[in-house]
């Protein structure tokens, strides 16, 4: 991988091995939303997909994603320019909106887990939809998201 790489290039530029790195593992990405109709305002919960590791916050069986829940998102270029969900800490949003990586990124760190390990993710802050009933998504909205 180049380095500094999201410095030099635009997100349309980025190779899929450094697009994929430039996911920082917070996975906030993954939580339950709801909005409502009409409205742009997102309201997040504390619940996310079965597929998720709690410890290592990342999807079990990230290959088959899309097959597996139909409506996980892939970002891309264009979402990540617009998607008003996406945290501000996120790298894809960052680098579209022609800022850096936060200190702590994997990408500055060299350390995988360092997303993990300044609590930066969603580590211990979530329920897996498995061990919710999702008609009370309403009670699992929260306000640490950003």
């Amino acid at each position: 991988m180049e380095k500094d790489f999201w410095k030099n290039k635009t997100l349309e530029a980025i190779p899929p091995e450094e697009w994929e790195a430039l996911c920082d593992g917070c996975s906030k990405c993954c939580l339950y939303k709801l909005t409502e109709e009409g409205e742009s305002k997102v309201r997040f919960t504390n619940v996310v997909c079965r597929f998720m590791d709690m410890q290592t916050c990342r999807c079990t069986d990230y290959l088959h994603r899309h097959e597996n829940v139909p409506d996980c998102i892939y970002v891309t270029p264009k979402l990540a320019r617009e998607a008003n969900w996406l945290p501000s800490t996120c790298a894809y949003r960052l680098v579209a909106n022609g800022r850096d990586l936060p200190w702590w990124h994997p990408l500055r760190t060299g350390n995988p887990a360092s997303t993990l390990k300044t609590g930066n993710s969603v580590k211990n802050k979530v329920v897996s939809e498995d061990d919710v009933d999702l008609q009370d998504l309403e009670d699992m909205v929260v306000d640490w998201f950003n």
